[in-house]
């Protein structure tokens, strides 16, 4: 984690932590998400996401607002600047990937694929 933040915390995003950038990850850049279900993707609960959120509106790159359909459900989104949060932390995954792919064959791959799932089913039980 140290490393990612090191490589994705730049100049122009040296505002924000890493942290940040999953939550922003999270939102996504699909349609608006609401608390709950930001939260339950980042397993906290949500009176955390919410100082996370709140800190993240004030420097421009989430945008809150009321679900039309239901006034009581707040819709979270990301703004222009949070778009560009989003994409720059995308990029960084694809480089880290391909980096790690490369000169590598299909069958390494295959072999090096099964074990990365085997790790994420171990971290996935870990939680529980």
């Amino acid at each position: 984690m140290h490393i990612e933040e090191k490589a994705i915390i730049t100049e122009e995003f040296k505002d924000i932590s890493n942290n940040d950038m999953h939550i922003i990850e999270s939102i996504g850049k699909e349609e608006p998400k609401n608390m709950s279900t930001i939260a339950k993707s980042l397993s906290v609960t949500v009176g955390t996401l919410t100082i996370a959120i709140n800190n993240l509106v004030k420097k421009g790159y989430v945008s809150r607002v009321r679900s039309e359909e239901d006034r009581r459900v707040v819709l979270i989104s990301l703004s222009e600047k949070g778009d560009k949060a989003y994409d720059h932390h995308k990029r960084f995954h694809e480089e880290m990937v391909e980096a790690t792919l490369e000169g590598l064959n299909k069958s390494e791959t295959e072999v090096l694929v099964r074990a990365l799932q085997n790790l994420s089913n171990f971290f996935k039980g870990y939680r529980k």
